[in-house]
């Protein structure tokens, strides 16, 4: 079975640095403390965390959307890759990102909503905030 995550994380960045930052290694991996490759065009790799995460971009809307393939390493062979999209929007001053993430495996639910809050949206934010 599985089951999906919706979120909206509000960041103090407007909606196109968002999707810069997002999309860029050098600015993923600071935001997040580990290593990250990933890309623009669609069939570009992914990968996040040295590797624990992975996947492809399916299409990338600039300044506005990113669709991926995603998958964790904690997941077993069997289970199929989830679909992440990422929409970024402006709130107020700053920018907001509705995440859908779709497919992900119930034995990894917790992990995976629970990780993005924890693992991207606090530490972009604390990243973000520094940077003022």
């Amino acid at each position: 079975m599985t089951r999906t995550v919706h979120l909206a994380i509000s960041l103090p960045a407007p909606p196109a640095r968002l999707y810069e930052m997002y999309l860029n290694p050098q600015w993923h991996a600071a935001f997040t403390g580990a290593p990250a490759k990933i890309g623009r065009k669609p069939g570009t790799p992914f990968s996040a965390f040295g590797g624990i995460l992975t996947g492809r971009i399916l299409q990338a809307v600039p300044k506005r959307l990113v669709v991926q393939s995603w998958r964790s390493r904690n997941w077993k062979p069997t289970e199929l890759d989830s679909t992440l999209i990422l929409t970024f929007l402006p709130e107020g001053g700053g920018g907001r990102i509705e995440l859908v993430h779709v497919n992900v495996p119930e034995s990894d639910f917790g992990g995976v909503s629970q990780g993005w809050m924890k693992f991207y949206a606090e530490p972009w934010r604390a990243w973000l905030e520094r940077e003022r």
